[in-house]
C-alpha cells in the first residue's frame, strides 16, 4: 500500500469520520453512523483505495520520499 493521503485530507477524513460516528450515539441513532469508520480508518492508515484506483494522491512530493 503506497500512502496517498496528505495532511489536510487526513484531518478532513478524521473530522468527518468522528462526526458520522457521533450520529450513532446522538442524533438519529441509526447504524448508518458507523459508516464513519471508513474515512477514519483510511485517515489513520494514510491510504484510500478509491484514490489509488483513480490514481489520485494528495500527498506532497517531500512527504512521498520520506
Amino acid at each position: 500500500m503506497k500512502k496517498n493521503i496528505g495532511t489536510a485530507d487526513k484531518w478532513i477524513r478524521i473530522v468527518v469520520g468522528l462526526f458520522l460516528i457521533s450520529l450513532a450515539f446522538w442524533g438519529p441513532k441509526t447504524a448508518w453512523g458507523w459508516i464513519g469508520l471508513v474515512p477514519l480508518v483510511t485517515a489513520l492508515i494514510n491510504f484510500c483505495p478509491i484514490w489509488a484506483a483513480l490514481k489520485i494522491s494528495t500527498r506532497k512530493e517531500e512527504q512521498k520520499q520520506a
